[in-house]
């Protein structure tokens, strides 16, 4: 077992700019193609030019996307992130089945560095009272309960229907009526 993740910097997940919340904002900004003519080892990266190249294009508008032939060179894609990171994938050798899934890859992340979580969850905001659980402010009877439990079975809260209602209405006018009676029956 290595001791490289204890070098990696720590953190707290969080999104960038909270995308998601009102909608989705595809983090890569652009991808940098870069590969020889004619080398043997750019072979799968100018097959992806030829034939998926257009239609990643045409899929993902918002990318921009650059395509840089070098002489004698390794092919590489260089992507560069809207929170100014990038990030360099080298391709020698790769199928272009292996430099869609790269491609791929890169657009999904959010450009964010790789780092090592330190709770699963964070706010910037904490409480004393610690993450609610549907266990906070129970009747501790509850733990010696054996399931299932008529009176546990029904719900906490039904609205009274109108039927209970008019009941209600009718009996408190008539006591109020037979408290009167005996207040007149007294004098």
């Amino acid at each position: 077992m290595s001791n490289s993740h204890l070098f990696l910097p720590s953190g707290f997940p969080r999104a960038p700019l909270q995308n998601g919340i009102g909608r989705f904002v595809c983090q890569l900004q652009r991808i940098t193609i870069k590969f020889c003519k004619s080398n043997g080892s750019s072979r799968g990266v100018r097959e992806f030019i030829e034939k998926d190249l257009l239609d990643f294009a045409h899929n993902y508008p918002g990318i921009v996307v650059y395509v840089k032939p070098r002489r004698h060179h390794s092919p590489c894609l260089s992507a560069e992130y809207l929170n100014g990171e990038r990030q360099y994938v080298n391709c020698h050798n790769h199928s272009r089945d292996e430099v869609i899934k790269w491609v791929n890859l890169l657009r999904t992340e959010s450009g964010n560095q790789i780092i090592r979580l330190r709770k699963m969850w964070h706010t910037d905001c904490p409480s004393i009272q610690g993450p609610w659980s549907p266990f906070v402010n129970r009747d501790p009877h509850l733990n010696v309960v054996e399931f299932p439990n008529e009176s546990l079975s029904r719900p906490v809260y039904l609205p009274k229907t109108a039927t209970e209602q008019l009941k209600e209405i009718f009996e408190k006018q008539r006591q109020t009526n037979v408290s009167s009676l005996d207040e007149k029956q007294a004098e």
